[in-house]
């Protein structure tokens, strides 16, 4: 208390050691007794309760390459990364991280992720400038060094990062605030005693009785109870002072790249040149790729059903991999620029840009195959924890990204966000955190080594676990151990539950406190009766602090299988997907045979892989959902969906029989259609399952 008071924190801890020295004093030692095991817990709790995880950003230097590969003529040495000086050339080899800031002397391939976010990496020409704590994702690369380790950009984010752990605030206590009005009272109180009964016994009773454990004992359980609850659901809080802030906050910054898209790059959609079949030129594609190391390659081998066998295979940092398959030449990667590209391949080109994707070209033998659409897809899990965000309080949701404005905008566009801010380094994130701190308490969610300095600068910083940068984590307050963003409402809905069972803990606690407070003044307690009357009182507020740890019932382990059985499925159909799309744009050529070929393939995977999957959904999986979407009445809009894509592609199939030998030109404007319908349909049904359903997989684990 001592100690307390010395350094100007004057809290109920007060009262507790009034109780003891008045107890011992007038020789009340079974009460003090009782009051010292109250205050022994209380201090036991609160320490564990308040335990901070010390932020340490030795991450952020481990990173940090120490030592850095020099040219000299022919010659290669090594030295630490320090001893660069401006103008040393530097080689960075495959999978290194550049050690200081530089411009390239030749074609080089970065993943730039650590500093902004992007997803793909990003291919620089020479005489560009290279900025320290990037990867070099392609072959090894010189570049002539612009700034010592020291300057260098890496350098300033592992300072920007200390420094806004150095600004950041601790928040005070629950019962040190209501310690303002409850501790002189309970003085008063003792003292009016005192002076009308003309001896302390009635004092030092309104003390035991005053002494604060429904503050000591029942706010830490409670806080302690929301950490145990969370890290059930897989987010971990660092100490009771973030769990508190947390339910104090208004404001969310979010970043994009890994926090509220996937954070890979996945092929969307596939146009091919006429006659070519998607499925062909996936597998030709993954065939080749399966051989690269290139961040894309992983997109098309998992859009791939199954790749092909590829010979010869040479991959060309920056510009594409080349291999031999099935006796054609095939390349995955860039076009010549002075390439002559067909209308198709044109069209194509332009739809990667509306839809704000980047456009990898497949070539067979010289010739323009197909043109594949990637692009970091929306986390299907992020629209449903937005909403539940906002219901939890979040009055203001902001997006800070190191991406592009066109990106960022979309994305902010599709979640219904209040505001984003792209193109913004890791100073700048640190800026608008700090303005948005001004506002109202802000929480701050990010996954990337750029995200550290503003994870710290804010009032509370949440780290995505799973993949996120270790100095992201460690920066943070709170880390999302599952990768699951609406894990986050699960926290700012806990942590909201916690801070009012808390505050209700505490009021009944002090409530009744004060009650007995008056019965003690009056003499109708004496101090023993006193801290009995107190335990009784602690023993309630710690039963209601208790209730944070009460969770859902967890789900049905078979319904989890069968959400992720159907999640796995819906990845599998992308290609039968892409086959209708395709077969629609085809329709321009009606009457040849690689249209009617095309529509006919289309069919088929129709009726052989979607229908059994919606007639699965339909009798197995919306059966099991019923409980936890509100009864069969909950899946009967998904129900209509599937009624209305069985009825289009039997159609699609009427449209067939009547033509067996060919599709006519008569039939093109029906035939498109009911392509082009059945494809918004599938994308709509599709994004509203990934949304709706199979989120609640984790969902349904004990809360």
């Amino acid at each position: 208390m001592v100690r307390a008071l010395w350094r100007a924190r004057f809290g109920v801890d007060v009262l507790a050691v009034l109780a003891l020295v008045t107890t011992v004093a007038v020789g009340e030692y079974l009460a003090g007794a009782i009051v010292a095991l109250m205050v022994a817990t209380g201090e036991l709790l609160e320490a564990r309760a308040r335990r901070r995880a010390h932020k340490d950003l030795s991450a952020l230097t481990r990173r940090r390459p120490e030592r850095a590969r020099l040219r000299a003529g022919n010659e290669l040495r090594t030295v630490d990364s320090d001893q660069v000086r401006p103008g040393d050339t530097v080689v960075v080899a495959t999978g290194e991280v550049v050690p200081v800031d530089g411009t390239l002397l030749g074609t080089a391939v970065f993943d730039e992720s650590a500093l902004t976010g992007e997803a793909v990496p990003v291919t620089r020409q020479a005489g560009d400038r290279v900025r320290s704590g990037v990867v070099n994702a392609g072959a090894a690369a010189d570049l002539r060094a612009d700034a010592t380790a020291a300057d260098s950009t890496y350098a300033g984010v592992v300072t920007l990062a200390r420094q806004a752990a150095a600004d950041t605030a601790p928040i005070a206590r629950l019962a040190d605030r209501i310690a303002i009005w409850f501790v002189p009272l309970a003085l008063t109180i003792a003292g009016v005693a005192w002076v009308v009964a003309g001896q302390p016994g009635p004092a030092v009773a309104v003390l035991v009785t005053a002494t604060p454990c429904p503050l000591l004992l029942a706010v830490p359980i409670a806080v302690t109870s929301g950490m145990s609850r969370l890290s059930r659901r897989g987010v971990v809080v660092k100490g009771g002072a973030a769990l508190e802030t947390l339910g104090h906050a208004r404001t969310l910054v979010l970043d994009k790249t890994g926090t509220l898209t996937e954070g890979r790059p996945e092929v969307a959609d596939v146009v091919c040149a006429p006659g070519v079949l998607v499925t062909e030129v996936l597998a030709a594609a993954a065939a080749v790729e399966q051989y690269s190391s290139h961040v894309l390659a992983g997109a098309v081998l998992r859009a791939a059903a199954s790749p092909g066998f590829a010979e010869s295979v040479v991959d060309t940092p920056g510009e594409g991999v080349t291999g031999t398959v099935g006796g054609r030449r095939v390349r995955v990667g860039k076009l010549p620029q002075d390439r002559a590209v067909p209308a198709w391949a044109r069209a194509a080109a332009r739809r990667g840009r509306l839809d704000l994707a980047t456009v990898v070209w497949v070539t067979i033998d010289d010739e323009v195959a197909a043109a594949l659409l990637v692009r970091d897809r929306l986390r299907s899990d992020a629209p449903r924890a937005l909403r539940r965000l906002r219901a939890a309080g979040m009055s203001r949701v902001v997006l800070l990204t190191g991406d592009r404005v066109d990106n960022a905008g979309e994305v902010a566009a599709m979640l219904g966000l209040d505001d984003v801010q792209a193109r913004a380094d890791p100073a700048g994130k640190v800026d608008r955190v700090r303005a948005e701190h001004e506002r109202a308490v802000t929480v701050m969610v990010g996954d990337g080594v750029n995200d550290a300095p503003a994870l710290a600068a804010a009032d509370i910083g949440v780290a995505l676990g799973s993949r996120g940068s270790t100095a992201a984590v460690q920066a943070a307050d709170a880390v999302i151990v599952d990768d699951r963003i609406d894990r986050l409402a699960d926290g700012v809905e806990t942590a909201r539950y916690t801070r009012r069972v808390a505050a209700q803990s505490a009021v009944l606690g002090t409530g009744l406190s004060v009650v007995a407070m008056l019965l003690a003044a009056a003499g109708w307690l004496a101090p023993v009766a006193g801290a009995i009357a107190q335990e009784a009182i602690d023993v309630a507020a710690i039963l209601n602090a208790l209730r944070v740890l009460r969770g859902r019932r967890a789900g049905s382990a078979d319904v989890d299988r069968l959400l992720d059985r159907f999640a796995g499925e819906h990845n599998e159909l992308l290609t039968t997907r892409l086959a209708v799309r395709q077969a629609a744009d085809a329709l321009s050529g009606i009457g040849t045979a690689d249209t009617d070929a095309s529509v006919r393939t289309a069919y088929r995977m129709l009726v052989e892989r979607l229908l059994p999957h919606e007639n699965a959904e339909e009798t197995q999986l919306y059966p099991a959902l019923a409980d936890a979407v509100g009864g069969p009445e909950g899946t009967a809009t998904m129900s209509r969906s599937h009624v209305e894509i069985a009825r289009l592609v039997r159609r699609l199939g009427r449209h067939l029989a009547e033509s067996p030998s060919g599709l006519r030109p008569d039939q093109a404007d029906d035939l498109r259609a009911t392509l082009y319908g059945l494809d918004a349909i599938l994308t709509l049904h599709f994004a509203q399952e990934e949304e709706a359903y199979f989120t609640l997989g984790s969902d349904r684990r004990e809360a």
